[in-house]
């Protein structure tokens, strides 16, 4: 073997030996291969499992970055659990009634309630924002593979954020409601009250601050009115105002109702000095509350308007609505005369926008009234001419017309009507805008207008009598009342003393002509012409002197017929007028007697006896309300007592 084969040989071995020694290797690397695969699948695993703890630790780290949060809010909460506590005892007072327990202590607690309220809704809202924070925390940093840790997180905060926003709420708690109605409920005892001493004042002054400072002074004023309109009617309706309900009209005469109207003068003072005046006290007293006056002038409206007092003005218009006639002008100017004298009440209560209703009325009532008046003032004389073409009375007496002016005039010329009246006046005079005023002779012009008026009435019922000496009467009648019943009266001074004497001096004049025209005619039958006297005194012409007393006997039973259905109204003319006649009557009627009869009476007292008792029969004329009976019963005494001295005259013994 050549040594080339040889090599050749050795090179095979050796590439053998070291194509054997690259497969161990590669079997041994195959092997650590596989090996280290496994290790790196298991490294892989754990790895991913490293990877899943470091990111659990991280959000758990994250997690405790909130921890400062949970911190701040722990503070707050401890707060709010503390003043939940005081809530609760607070509340457990305000059940009891606010007068057991005493308003003020009940007021305080009220208070005290609100400022832990107020205290446990901003420590909620505190606590609410820092875990606000962590919910907003959360979202941000909580994987989404922990879903269960994160629901977790989530519901528990939330439960507490639900149980912090109930709490907040608590600002107007049940307790606390229920506290004002109770509040409510005892201001209301207490408006209902008649009598507000101090103390009361003081209380109702309390809730109504109360119920004001927490948005309740709209009720609060509503229970108020309603209360105090029933309290102000009550003490309407016990005046006894049925009168207000009755229904006038144009027709009804204001005479009918007369009596009511001074009754509406007190009733109207009444409510409006006392009623009225105290409850806008009240309501000042109680409702200032702040820079507005609203509230209480806007209440005192409400119980003015609706506790029945417009009733009382709406009766002034009625009687403004009734018979247009004389005294419907002095109850216009009783009427003139309240509102006036409470004119500084009413300008004083009802001033502002809320009582706009009552000034209207007022305003209304006071222009009928004005108006009203005047129309009958001005319209007066006419009325008195009017009556010129009715009647004069029949029996002579006093015609109604010359009373009731007579009297009228007195009551307008009284201080006050006579000065409400001027002011009427002017006041009409002011809204029809004329140029120049009444003046203040216009009361005193008009009424010598209406005298003379009734003057010229008096003259033409004179003349409108058939019988001439009733005329006279009825015009001594007259006159007489008209100086004896004025002088020393108001309407006497204003038409002054010449005008009385003037009545007076007529009164005598009239008289006169009454006894020339009536009774001094009855004796020209006593006269002694044809008569033929013997010695003695005798008279011859016995038929003569019998035809002449049965003549007068005849002619005074007439005339006292006729005039004893005449009337004489004064009892001093009545007296006066009666004497007159006896003067005139009795003593020639007696001289008569004595001359031609009395000589042959058996007994002188039976002459003075007929005398006595034709001066009492004259003396029963002109009584008012006289009968028939006694006119006809006194004649037939006169006969009789005539007949008897005429017999007895015929048989004596010179006769023959």
């Amino acid at each position: 073997m050549s040594m080339e084969e040889f090599h050749r040989i050795d090179d095979l071995v050796a590439a053998r030996e070291i194509l054997k020694s690259s497969i161990e290797k590669s079997r041994d690397i195959a092997i650590a291969v596989d090996e280290t695969g496994s290790r790196l699948k298991e490294k892989t695993h754990n790895l991913a499992y490293l990877q899943a703890a470091t990111k659990n630790m991280a959000c758990k780290l994250a997690v405790y970055e909130i921890r400062d949060h949970i911190d701040r809010a722990i503070g707050p909460a401890a707060a709010v659990l503390n003043v939940l506590d005081l809530v609760y005892e607070l509340q457990d007072s305000l059940e009891t009634n606010p007068r057991a327990a005493g308003l003020s202590i009940y007021i305080t607690n009220i208070k005290r309630l609100q400022e832990a309220l107020k205290l446990l809704a901003d420590n909620c809202r505190l606590v609410t924002l820092w875990l606000e924070d962590v919910v907003q925390f959360l979202e941000n940093n909580v994987s989404d593979d922990d879903d269960d840790n994160d629901d977790w997180y989530f519901v528990q905060v939330s439960k507490v954020m639900n149980i912090l926003e109930e709490l907040q709420g608590k600002g107007e708690s049940g307790a606390l409601s229920s506290a004002f109605h109770k509040l409510e409920r005892e201001y209301m005892h207490l408006l209902t009250e008649n009598s507000f001493p101090e103390p009361v004042i003081q209380e109702v002054q309390s809730i109504t601050e109360v119920l004001a400072a927490n948005d309740r002074l709209d009720r609060c004023a509503s229970i108020y009115t309603q209360v105090r309109i029933e309290n102000v009617r009550a003490n309407l309706q016990a005046l006894s105002l049925e009168y207000l309900d009755i229904q006038l009209s144009e027709t009804v005469s204001v005479q009918t109702f007369e009596g009511y109207i001074d009754q509406w003068d007190k009733h109207m003072e009444f409510a409006v000095r006392h009623l009225l005046q105290k409850e806008h006290m009240l309501c000042s007293e109680l409702y200032r509350i702040g820079s507005s006056s609203d509230v209480w002038m806007n209440c005192f409206a409400e119980i003015a308007t609706q506790c029945g007092f417009t009733d009382i003005f709406d009766f002034g218009t009625k009687i403004c609505k009734c018979k247009k006639e004389a005294i419907k002008l002095l109850r216009l100017l009783k009427i003139f005369s309240t509102l006036d004298r409470l004119r500084l009440e009413f300008n004083h209560l009802f001033d502002g926008k809320f009582c706009v209703d009552i000034q209207n009325q007022t305003r209304d009532l006071v222009r009928k009234v004005v108006d009203g008046a005047c129309e009958i003032f001005w319209e007066l004389v006419v009325q008195v001419e009017m009556q010129r073409a009715s009647s004069p009375p029949p029996d002579g007496s006093i015609p109604r017309l010359v009373r009731f002016v007579t009297d009228y005039c007195n009551q307008l010329l009284e201080d006050e009507n006579s000065s409400i009246l001027v002011r009427v006046l002017e006041i009409h005079n002011n809204q029809v805008e004329l140029e120049e005023g009444p003046g203040p002779g216009v009361l005193s012009f008009e009424i010598h207008n209406i005298m003379e008026a009734v003057e010229i009435n008096l003259k033409t019922w004179a003349k409108s009598y058939n019988d001439t000496p009733l005329s006279y009467l009825f015009m001594m009648n007259s006159h007489w009342y008209l100086w004896n019943n004025i002088r020393g009266t108001k309407l006497g001074d204003l038409m002054g003393d010449s005008w009385l004497w003037a009545y007076e001096e007529s009164t005598e004049y009239y008289a006169a002509l009454y006894m020339r025209e009536s009774w001094e005619k009855l004796l020209v039958l006593l006269s002694e012409d044809g008569l033929i006297l013997f010695p003695g005194g005798r008279a011859v012409d016995r038929n003569l002197v019998k035809k002449r007393i049965g003549s007068f006997c005849d002619a005074f039973d007439d005339m006292y017929k006729k005039q004893s259905n005449w009337i004489l109204c004064d009892k001093a003319l009545r007296w006066k007028t009666c004497q007159r006649i006896v003067e005139t009557i009795v003593p020639a009627y007696k001289r008569y007697l004595q001359r031609y009869i009395m000589g042959g009476l058996e007994n002188e007292n039976e002459s003075d006896s007929s005398g006595e008792s034709l001066e009492n029969l004259i003396g029963s004329l002109f009584q008012p309300k006289h009968g028939k009976y006694g006119s006809s019963k006194c004649a037939d005494l006169i006969r009789i007592k005539n007949a008897a001295a005429v017999n007895h005259y015929s048989s004596s013994p010179a006769a023959a």
